[in-house]
């Protein structure tokens, strides 16, 4: 049976204990990445919207960093909107400074209603490389 480790960041934010999860699960070789979201480590969300999504990528970076990935290690991504054709755009200019280079990973965009006082959320799944 594979065992499941938790994977925190080295700042991990009160979001993790306050609703009881964890930030990732390794499991074999595969890193499963929650919803990071553009809060701040007190857990408040940022109010800037291009803020907030730069911010979840920094927090979801610190988690892939905790398991010894980066962003091109991610090999599936799911991101939620609440105001997808809104904020398409300023997602967009985000992403692509982060994803650059072909190939990118897989990606699914789904708008929801409701993210806890966010805009924006995104989840990954990602495969830890041999050598680390």
């Amino acid at each position: 049976m594979t065992q499941r480790e938790a994977v925190f960041p080295v700042k991990r934010h009160s979001l993790y204990e306050a609703h009881g999860y964890s930030a990732a699960i390794k499991s074999d070789d595969l890193l499963f990445v929650s919803g990071q979201v553009g809060s701040h480590e007190d857990g408040t969300p940022e109010p800037d919207f291009e803020r907030q999504v730069e911010l979840a990528f920094d927090n979801l970076e610190a988690v892939l960093a905790a398991a010894g990935c980066t962003f091109d290690d991610i090999v599936d991504m799911t991101s939620f909107h609440t105001d997808p054709e809104n904020q398409f755009e300023t997602l967009m200019g985000v992403k692509e400074k982060i994803f650059n280079t072909q190939p990118y990973p897989n990606w699914t965009a789904i708008g929801v209603t409701w993210l806890a006082g966010f805009d924006f959320e995104i989840k990954v799944i990602a495969r830890i490389p041999a050598n680390r």
